[in-house]
């Protein structure tokens, strides 16, 4: 692999053990691939042993900090670093790293720092005798959980805490269990847990929750704002001088990311993904050819895309099919993406705040969707970076950006539906930049594009599942799945989707659930 951009983030994740005294550097095995860096910070209360993944040749200095008494390590990146730099004054000057910053931060305004920040990134914290685990405010890097008598665990990826916990691990109400890990538990989004070493007890700071007012502006207005939100959204993730790669369908989410990029970068790269069953290459092609981006297509055949299973669970920590149904093409795509390390920007997720897969003009319901969508995101590991770093790239969406989210959920539903067309204020605020059908193309899920959705039941149903019982049938072996790669650590290049699919299939005949 040829050297790294320097714009890809320090450290991609970590795990960290935290102890009164004499520090420990954890063994790891992630499904983020990179240089694993092992650090030592010793405290005057205790020291925080960590292993770091990050990008081959890129040093991991700035994802940690410390003074006497406290220590940070981030995963990630922050995104409104100069608002931050502001807040703390010309004394501060501006540190060297993001972890730098945080640490400054945390001097000032103790835990309530992560309030401030708007970036996608996870954190571990070690301050006189406690621990502070935070989230990004969508918890879009997860973080993991396991605490004990005198020693608090923390990792990006669960299945690096496999042999962690037991009886000794300590329950935490405010976070999720993570099935099959005993001890293991999710930091929830926009969370900050502050967990006593010795103790074991931790008290949750919420950072961010959606918003549940709904705004009424004038349609100008309100176009104005998405625009101006999104772009700075996505000019606040592309380095200067870095040239972005922009995942491509040729809808107006990922559209709309691509035309802003290349008006901030003043050239990108833009690739599009397709199946021997489905593809948007036209669509995309269309959108490419408008911008002028250096375009590459490339082409799973279904059986190719469907052994990627095993790798999009172990990757996305999830037991949910549909969610994992939704992330398969894309693991695919970065799986099959060959050369150095890449910063890629998508258009994943505007359905969520836009409610886009809701095709409908009743508004009343359409804004009960995006209340319920915002409101159970948590834990499912959407956006998780390990998606595009178990092939060496990182992954960010502009769309889930702090502020654009803000907004976009705040946003009456009539601003959301209009005219007859979903998502209207986005297509509003993309008019002039794109080609028309483009801005006028009907909603496809990433997953009807590349024909994920059939293939998986046609793999079912071939098998012998009953139409009736194939979505049954897709959560029992997505469980499987998670069950041999994250709970029992088997290497999902050693999993057969196949036999699974054989296995539940079998199970379901013989009515064994």
């Amino acid at each position: 692999m040829a050297s790294p951009s320097q714009d890809l983030p320090a450290a991609f994740g970590f795990l960290a053990s935290a102890r009164p005294s004499g520090g420990r550097v954890p063994p790891a095995v992630f499904a983020t691939r990179g240089t694993h860096t092992g650090v030592e910070l010793s405290l005057r209360e205790q020291t925080l042993g960590a292993t770091l993944v990050h990008a081959p040749g890129l040093p991991p200095d700035s994802a940690q900090a410390r003074d006497t008494d406290t220590a940070v390590l981030i995963a990630g990146e922050i995104y409104n670093r100069d608002d931050l730099y502001s807040v703390l004054g010309p004394k501060t000057g501006q540190p060297g790293g993001d972890a730098q910053l945080l640490l400054d931060l945390l001097r000032r305004y103790g835990p309530h720092a992560f309030r401030l920040v708007n970036g996608r990134f996870a954190a571990v914290v070690s301050t006189g005798r406690r621990v502070l685990l935070a989230t990004d405010h969508a918890g879009s890097v997860p973080l993991y959980v396991c605490a004990g008598p005198g020693e608090v665990t923390a990792s990006t990826e669960a299945k690096t805490l496999a042999g962690h916990g037991g009886p000794r691990g300590f329950p935490f109400a405010d976070a999720r269990r993570v099935r099959g890990l005993p001890g293991v538990y999710q930091v929830p989004a926009g969370t900050v847990m502050d967990i006593g070493l010795d103790s074991g007890t931790a008290e949750t700071h919420r950072t961010w929750a959606p918003p549940l007012a709904r705004r009424i502006m004038d349609e100008d207005d309100a176009v104005a704002a998405v625009r101006t939100a999104l772009d700075r959204a996505v000019g606040a993730r592309i380095a200067p001088g870095g040239t972005p790669l922009v995942v491509l369908s040729g809808g107006i989410d990922s559209s709309g990311v691509a035309a802003l990029a290349h008006r901030a970068a003043g050239s990108i790269d833009s690739l599009s993904m397709g199946t021997d069953v489905s593809d948007e290459f036209v669509q995309a092609r269309a959108v490419a050819d408008h911008l002028g981006t250096r375009h590459r297509e490339i082409t799973v055949p279904t059986a190719d895309l469907l052994r990627q299973l095993p790798y999009t669970v172990w990757a996305a920590e999830s037991e949910d099919p549909h969610i994992i149904e939704y992330l398969l093409p894309l693991v695919a795509l970065y799986r099959a993406l060959d050369g150095p390390a890449r910063r890629v920007l998508t258009g994943y997720g505007a359905d969520i705040p836009l409610a886009g897969m809701h095709r409908e003009d009743r508004l009343p319901n359409l804004d009960t969707a995006v209340a319920y969508d915002m409101a159970t995101y948590d834990g499912l590991n959407e956006m998780s970076p390990v998606l595009s770093t178990l092939s060496g790239h990182w992954s960010t969406h502009p769309y889930w950006d702090r502020d654009v989210l803000d907004l976009l959920v705040s946003l009456e539903a009539g601003l959301k539906r209009r005219y007859g067309r979903d998502k209207w204020v986005l297509r509003a605020a993309m008019a002039g930049l794109l080609p028309e059908q483009t801005v006028t193309r009907p909603k496809l899920g990433v997953h009807e594009g590349s024909g994920t959705t059939s293939s998986f039941s046609l793999l079912l149903l071939e098998e012998g599942v009953p139409e009736r019982s194939v979505d049954m049938a897709k959560q029992q072996v997505v469980r499987e799945l998670f069950d041999r790669t994250v709970v029992a650590g088997q290497d999902p290049g050693e999993v057969s989707t196949a036999e699974v699919v054989r296995s539940v299939a079998d199970r379901l005949e013989r009515g064994v659930a």
